[in-house]
């Protein structure tokens, strides 16, 4: 009996992949309609274990898919419609072709629609699954808004982008979610807690756009993402704005105005919505607005959570406080500060903000008004001062957010040399990375930057304890041995009056069972001698024996690594090695700066001693 097996890759890894190339053949796709579908889809290459035999044998490194994925694609409905876009193509090219005018306007009036509802819901079922995906849809999004049209993207889409980014700006804003802020050479970083979900997102600078010159970044590609990603920020904003209590598409609260008979409606409500400092018009009135409740922290029986629970109070303490940061203050921005961003910060914490009507439109009070507090100004001085508010520069804004309390604005006055702008994403990270001094200042509020000092005089009075200690054990040692001799002493009078007395009254010879007795007493005498507590040497350890001991205990825990970890293990020390590397290459980076400086300053110190003398003999 001949048993047949199983040809070759018929099984295995030979069996679960597919390559591009056949994918495209069993789709019957173009290349640009499958990599559309594969972004919509969210299907992506795979990187085999055993590459050869998941190429069956053949040669180079190809693009590979799982086959299940592919035969995923193939119930897709999207791909019906990519089929009707390319016959709807080849149609108005054949009719403007033979200038057929009118049956181009009747083909365009029946453009074929692509609708993506149903890839949302199928990727995302709940709507924690999708806040938790949030993070490169709003990045990316947020770029968009600032985009002109260029070939591959549309108008409309760089406006829905922009309509849908500030719809969700006033959805964290209402509920008082944002949690870090940072300024980088990319632009702004936000974090908010949406639904118990941190959010990271980017938002650009606001410069003007300068196309790119060479053909370097795939705009079509990235339309293709935004297509999507504009399809799930709907639904989640649509969402958002019925948890929070809110009209959505947003309303104004104050609609009767006397420019909105100069402008068309819609021109104004969307003018005065992307100011971000109107408020917007709720579902149920009765229901008030999410205000600082104090969190209810579950209590549970086991001992050991005590101080998670306690950690937990403390973080919800510190978090009701930060929503209401800038609550009670009023804060007018000038004309050279960036406004979008300073106005989502101040009014998620409960601040009033305004800036000069002629710059945009939506400013509650004017430079003029007596109660403002504070005054954003990025500029050297100015010609006109109020006495009573303070001037201070942008970043005071940004440093209160992320040290979660008002700063002293003695730092940031205008004009003033401002301190580090630290980055509030790199707590989770502090194991092996560079801390500069800055940083490690406000960390810990004891530390110097001349810690080198403080270093010794610790050294030095643990020095001192342990000579004292050392004192005190031998003078213990020293009374008890001096106790000891005092009691043998007494024992050896006692015994001589006893003999004493037996001479003087009887004279009688001793016996043999005295004799015994005074050569017992004598052997226990020399016994307690013997039993003398004697102080001791404290003997002091090598530190380079030490150090060696332990560098050959490591060495021998290192052999006892398993064979399948060794390669683990190898790669991680040597990522050790290199971030160690990294640290010590900025700090004497921050060496060679500091002490650039220092040179300046005793140049600036020289020249102005040169002057003062000049004047003085003058």
């Amino acid at each position: 009996m001949v048993v047949i097996g199983k040809k070759k890759y018929q099984s295995g890894e030979g069996a679960q992949f597919i390559t591009r190339r056949a994918a495209l053949r069993k789709l019957q796709l173009t290349l640009n309609d499958f990599r559309k579908l594969c972004i919509l889809k969210g299907i992506y290459p795979r990187e085999p274990r055993n590459r050869k035999r998941a190429q069956k044998g053949e040669p180079g490194i190809k693009t590979l898919y799982h086959k299940k994925d592919i035969q995923f694609l193939m119930h897709e409905p999207i791909i019906w419609k990519l089929r009707d876009y390319k016959i709807f193509n080849r149609k108005i090219g054949r009719a403007k072709a033979m200038k057929d005018f009118a049956k181009v306007k009747r083909y365009l009036s029946n453009h074929p629609t692509l609708k993506l509802d149903h890839i949302v819901k199928e990727r995302y079922p709940t709507f924690i699954d999708a806040l938790r995906d949030l993070d490169d849809c709003l990045t990316l999004c947020f770029l968009f808004s600032t985009f002109p049209s260029l070939p591959h993207i549309p108008r409309e889409q760089s406006l829905l982008c922009r309509r849908l980014t500030i719809e969700f700006l006033h959805a964290v804003i209402y509920a008082k979610a944002l949690r870090k802020v940072f300024i980088s050479i990319k632009g702004y970083y936000y974090q908010a807690e949406i639904k118990g979900q941190t959010i990271t997102w980017i938002v650009p600078h606001h410069f003007c756009f300068e196309p790119q010159a060479k053909n370097e970044v795939d705009f079509k590609v990235m339309s293709t993402f935004v297509e999507f990603y504009i399809t799930m920020l709907g639904f989640v904003t649509f969402r958002l704005y019925h948890t929070l209590n809110l009209h959505y598409p947003p309303k104004l609260t104050s609609s009767g105005n006397v420019e909105k008979t100069l402008v068309d409606e819609e021109v104004y409500v969307s003018e005065r919505i992307s100011a971000l400092n109107v408020s917007l018009v709720s579902l149920d009135p009765s229901i008030s607005a999410v205000e600082d409740d104090e969190v209810e922290i579950d209590q549970f029986s086991d001992e050991a959570d005590a101080t998670k629970v306690e950690a937990a109070r403390v973080e919800a303490e510190k978090i009701r406080k930060l929503r209401n940061l800038f609550k009670g203050l009023k804060i007018f921005i000038n004309r050279e500060v960036p406004r979008e961003p300073l106005v989502f910060i101040l009014r998620c914490f409960g601040g009033e903000v305004s800036w000069d009507k002629l710059l945009f439109v939506g400013a509650t009070f004017d430079e003029d008004d007596e109660t403002i507090t504070h005054q954003i100004v990025d500029r050297p001085s100015m010609n006109k001062q109020y006495v009573s508010r303070y001037y201070v520069q942008p970043q005071w804004i940004f440093d209160s957010v992320n040290m979660r309390e008002l700063l002293p604005v003695e730092k940031y006055l205008m004009g003033a040399i401002l301190p580090p702008h630290l980055s509030p994403f790199t707590e989770n990270r502090q194991d092996q990375t560079y801390i500069p001094p800055e940083e490690r200042a406000l960390m810990d509020p004891d530390y110097k930057l001349d810690n080198l000092e403080a270093d010794s005089d610790e050294e030095v009075e643990s020095n001192d304890k342990n000579e004292e200690e050392e004192t005190e054990v031998q003078d213990d040692l020293s009374s008890g041995s001096e106790m000891i001799e005092e009691e043998e002493k007494k024992e050896e009078e006692d015994d001589d009056d006893d003999d004493d007395d037996d001479d003087d009254d009887d004279n009688v010879q001793m016996s043999e069972e005295e004799k015994t007795n005074k050569k017992k007493k004598q052997v226990q005498l020399e016994k307690k001698k013997k039993m003398k507590v004697q102080a001791g040497q404290v003997t002091k350890e090598n530190p380079w024996e030490k150090t060696k001991r332990e560098k050959q205990e490591y060495r021998l825990r290192e052999k006892m690594i398993k064979k399948k970890h060794r390669k683990l293990y190898k790669s991680m020390m040597k990522g050790r090695e290199e971030r160690a590397k990294e640290i010590w290459l900025l700090r004497k980076k921050r060496r060679i700066h500091d002490i650039k400086e220092k040179e300046k300053r005793k140049e600036q110190r020289k020249q102005l001693n040169k002057k003062s003398s000049v004047k003085a003999q003058q």
